[in-house]
């Protein structure tokens, strides 16, 4: 492979790169999530839910393509596989199909979540003076934090 030469020394494009990659993993697990329960959601909101998690799961899909293909455009391989991002995540897998309400309350979580290694990243990306991983993961912390707070008010 060529040198890389985008103004980033390597050992920062790592290290962002890293970061990147548990953003990633925690993104990529939530849309999972999400898109379970989407196809399980039962009970009196089962339509309002169930298009809510098709939304979400979709713009999930095109975040997911945005953070691998800027860990690559860093010169790192992106993780790909349900065990990397198993050991990447600080989302954690839900275990069997739980109540609509849980299911909300499991979702606002993981947005939290992810707006808390988004601050991580940020924060290595602005060190790094690298200000399109600091633009991505900005705007994703954005729609997490808008996510995370519609979430909450469907179980109040």
């Amino acid at each position: 492979m060529k040198k890389i030469d985008i103004g980033i020394n390597e050992s920062d494009r790592q290290q962002v790169a890293e970061g990147l990659s548990r953003l990633l993993a925690d993104s990529y697990t939530l849309y999972l999530q999400t898109h379970n329960f989407h196809w399980n959601v039962t009970g009196p909101r089962f339509r309002d839910l169930h298009l809510m998690f098709e939304e979400h799961y979709t713009e999930l899909a095109t975040a997911v393509d945005d953070i691998a293909e800027r860990i690559r455009t860093l010169g790192v391989a992106a993780p790909g596989t349900y065990s990397a991002f198993a050991k990447l995540s600080a989302v954690k897998e839900v275990d069997g199909v739980p109540s609509a309400e849980e299911m909300v309350d499991i979702l606002r979580a993981g947005h939290e979540q992810v707006v808390r290694t988004s601050r991580e990243v940020l924060k290595m990306a602005q060190e790094a003076d690298d200000e399109s991983t600091t633009a991505l993961v900005s705007d994703r912390m954005r729609i997490h934090e808008k996510t995370a707070w519609m979430l909450r008010a469907i179980n109040q």
